[in-house]
Order: C-alpha cells, then sequence, then structure tokens
C-alpha cells in the first residue's frame, strides 16, 4: 500500500508541476475599422483631387504649381527678385489671406480674418498654409488649392468651415523680419 500511495504522490506532483497555458481570448479583433477607414480615407482623397483637377482644367491660363506638400498653388503676383528670400525657422512673417470652397464662395474674407503675424513653425497654423507660406516671399500673392487633409482636416475649424472641406486661399505676404537669434 505504501508502494502505491508512494507512486500516486509521485503523479500528483508530476501533473501539478504542468507549466501554465496560455488562455485563449474570447473574441478576436481584426482591423477591419481601421481597414474601412483607409478606404473611406481613399475614396475622399480621389473625390477632392478630382474636385481640384477640374477647377485646374477649368482655369488653364493660371499656371498651376504641385507642391511637393500635396496642394496645388499658382502665383497672383509673383516676384523675380533674388535678395529676397523665403522664410526660415523663426522668421516674423505678416501677411493676409482669404478662404474660400472650392466653388470659389467666400468663407472667410481678409477683413474677417485681419492682417496676421505668424513665427515661422513656432506656432499652430493650419498645415497647408504654413507649408504655403514657406514657399513665398516679401510682397508675392499665391492662390492655394488645399485638400482637406491639408486645411482643417476631420474637424473643420468648428466655426463656418466644416468637416473634410477642401479650400482655396489666395494668400499675400507683406513682410518677413529674419530671425536675429540665429
Amino acid at each position: 500500500m505504501t508502494e502505491q500511495l508512494t507512486i500516486l504522490l509521485a503523479l500528483l506532483i508530476l501533473c501539478g508541476c504542468k507549466t501554465p497555458e496560455a488562455r485563449k481570448p474570447i473574441s478576436v479583433k481584426t482591423g477591419s475599422f481601421i481597414d474601412a477607414s483607409v478606404e473611406r480615407n481613399k475614396q475622399l482623397n480621389a473625390k477632392e483631387q478630382a474636385s481640384i483637377q477640374k477647377i485646374m482644367a477649368l482655369k488653364k491660363d493660371n499656371n498651376y504649381i504641385a507642391s511637393e506638400s500635396g496642394f496645388w498653388y499658382y502665383y497672383n503676383t509673383k516676384t523675380d527678385i533674388d535678395t529676397l528670400k523665403t522664410p526660415n525657422f523663426g522668421d516674423i512673417i505678416n501677411y493676409n489671406y482669404n478662404i474660400k470652397d472650392l466653388n470659389g464662395v467666400l468663407i472667410y474674407s481678409k477683413e474677417d480674418i485681419k492682417t496676421k503675424t505668424y513665427a515661422m513653425d513656432k506656432e499652430e497654423l493650419f498645415t497647408g498654409l504654413r507649408e504655403g507660406l514657406k514657399l513665398m516671399k516679401t510682397g508675392e500673392t499665391v492662390t492655394f488649392l488645399f485638400p482637406s487633409q491639408k486645411a482643417y482636416g476631420y474637424y473643420g475649424d468648428q466655426n463656418k468651415i466644416g468637416s473634410n472641406r477642401p479650400l482655396i486661399c489666395e494668400v499675400t505676404v507683406n513682410s518677413i523680419t529674419q530671425n536675429q537669434s540665429k
């Protein structure tokens, strides 16, 4: 009997020292929400690109330039003076602009927005305008066509600009003051 008891105890010890097994998840989540979101954004982007291309086709006399950042622009007034420079980090830019929808309907006029002063890359500004200002010199006026992701994106401006609205902005740079702390 002691022999049987010893064998039984040995079996219980061996079975009790088994390594823990990982539990299987109750539900398996896939990337379906993310996949659907990516697909919606691709469709939205394609629709906006088509709208912008249509505008550019109708106004062929404007010499549209595609930026590396994903928007288009043309010069209303271009300065060819080589001594004038585009702004760098920390430079102070004094500018005016207006905002229209793709149909040309004015959303905010230059008077509504007033003259702005912006420290390059040190303050908040919507992506397209920040990148557009980097292309400009003092005295230039440029019209930008921004897809919604370069404008106010999904949230809009919480006022007159709604969700996912591509915009047209006419921007005039009045002055650029070089950063003195370089």
